[in-house]
């Protein structure tokens, strides 16, 4: 999904800069502001972003168009792996047909790893909690300065991913 915000962010950029070049100093600006419109999700989005997106529907074509792949391309990673992978393909098609050279990248990237993808799509597993395991790991090493020996950190790591809370020593005459 990153690739697709790049991408529909770098057609945003190029409207952006055709309207500044233009002199339309308030349609760059209304376009710099769409930015969260854009990326958010179909469902997430507030009134004032509905808004923008429908202003975006006439104002630019190409753009518009770039949200719809963006949002197709998200829907595929939220269906059961056999129509995700239809989705898919079907998505790939599209964006290679819709002229925007973008997304036209994007889906010669997501070619070159179509079985990797397909395998998430399969089996919905990714890198994505062992990567979210090492940020937190590196939380404790940098909270802690250093360590003197690294079974200090794994000590330290194991207590805090175990669940468990052990209490404090009792005080003496408590």
């Amino acid at each position: 999904m990153r690739w697709a915000t790049d991408a529909l962010d770098e057609i945003r950029r190029e409207v952006w800069n055709e309207a500044r070049q233009q002199g339309d100093k308030g349609t760059a600006c209304a376009l710099k502001g769409a930015r969260w419109a854009l990326w958010k999700g179909a469902e997430g989005l507030t009134d004032s972003q509905v808004r923008q997106l429908h202003w975006i529907e006439k104002l630019n074509e190409p753009l518009y168009l770039g949200y719809l792949l963006k949002e197709q391309l998200r829907l595929v990673f939220q269906l059961p792996s056999e129509p995700a992978g239809d989705l898919l393909l079907d998505w790939l098609e599209w964006a290679i047909d819709s002229g925007l050279e973008a997304f036209g990248k994007l889906a010669d990237t997501i070619l070159k790893h179509l079985d990797p993808l397909l395998a998430v799509l399969d089996h919905h597993v990714t890198n994505a909690r062992t990567e979210g395991l090492n940020t937190r790991i590196r939380l404790i090493a940098r909270r802690a300065f250093g360590f003197r020996s690294p079974d200090s950190l794994i000590a330290l790591a194991k207590l805090s991913f175990s669940g468990l809370c052990p209490g404090l020593p009792r005080q003496a005459g408590g």
